[in-house]
């Protein structure tokens, strides 16, 4: 790799992290309470929006809340947001989400996203982490003909089930892979 071509690499990275930064996701200032107030007004959206939400959280073992991730990328892509990790609906530990990108993607976005963990070990395994990556045990819930978010048996049987909603922006290439969630102290 030539230094003209690592120089415009990291250009386009700290432009990248420069943009993310000044979309500001506005939790963090405040700590949890902010972070809390959040999640509650983003679990009532999705459960109002999407009413069949509400029964896979009463199978979930735990729900990590992220209310606000965003997004921005010009070939070089970045996210990040903080949100609350809720077992039987009381928050036990805060995360931060940071996602980073190469490749044809331009735009900005801001989005919510809930990971729904559907048995007792992708729990504790998230949990125990030092920091999990989403990856290929992540399956998504979309939104169907009727526009609601459901999960059908087949899925309702994964570990761990994504659901994004909220879209704000225009980016293309969007997608939970690559997040990286770390636990934090706000």
């Amino acid at each position: 790799m030539s230094i003209y071509s690592r120089r415009k690499f990291l250009m386009a990275a700290g432009a990248t992290t420069a943009m993310t930064a000044a979309c500001g996701n506005g939790i963090g200032s405040n700590g949890g309470p902010t972070i809390d107030a959040r999640v509650d007004s983003t679990r009532n959206y999705l459960f109002n929006t999407y009413p069949g939400t509400s029964d896979l959280a009463a199978k979930a073992h735990g729900i990590l809340w992220m209310p606000l991730m965003t997004k921005a990328g010009f070939f070089v892509g970045g996210a990040y947001g903080q949100g609350a990790l809720r077992v039987n609906d009381i928050t036990v530990d805060y995360y931060s989400a940071t996602q980073g990108s190469f490749g044809l993607q331009f735009g900005a976005q801001q989005y919510a996203h809930a990971l729904f963990f559907m048995t007792e070990d992708a729990l504790s395994d998230f949990r125990r982490s030092a920091g999990w990556s989403a990856g290929a045990d992540l399956e998504y819930a979309l939104k169907d003909q009727g526009g609601n978010v459901s999960a059908e048996t087949l899925t309702a049987l994964d570990p761990i089930i994504a659901v994004v909603f909220g879209q704000a922006g225009l980016i293309v290439g969007a997608s939970l892979a690559g997040t990286k969630y770390t636990r934090i102290i706000p």
